[in-house]
């Protein structure tokens, strides 16, 4: 290895992606990807994928009705401040007989 070798080292940056194991080679002075490798993955048994989307589509299931309920909420707020508006003004709302 010549010494120009061992400059050049001290200026290239390896990176590993703490989530998916990639490790990436950057040279720091021109700031370009000098190489790239991929984690190995981890194999998962078909069993452990089924829990994983039966356990993503049972939260999306309590999102969507908690968001149904804010909604609610939000349309009935909007509906007393819309009565209250109307009784401040002395007229009546539209819509009631």
């Amino acid at each position: 290895m010549s010494p120009n070798d061992e400059k050049n080292d001290e200026k290239v940056f390896e990176i590993a992606c703490p989530h998916c194991g990639t490790v990436i080679w950057v040279d720091g002075e021109n700031r370009n990807v000098l190489k790239t490798e991929r984690g190995a993955r981890k194999k998962e048994s078909l069993d452990d994928l089924l829990a994983r989307e039966k356990t993503k589509r049972d939260g999306m299931a309590t999102k969507f009705e908690a968001t149904a309920s804010l909604e609610k909420q939000k349309k009935d707020r909007a509906k007393d401040a819309f009565e209250k508006a109307f009784a401040a003004s002395g007229e009546e709302p539209p819509g009631k007989d």
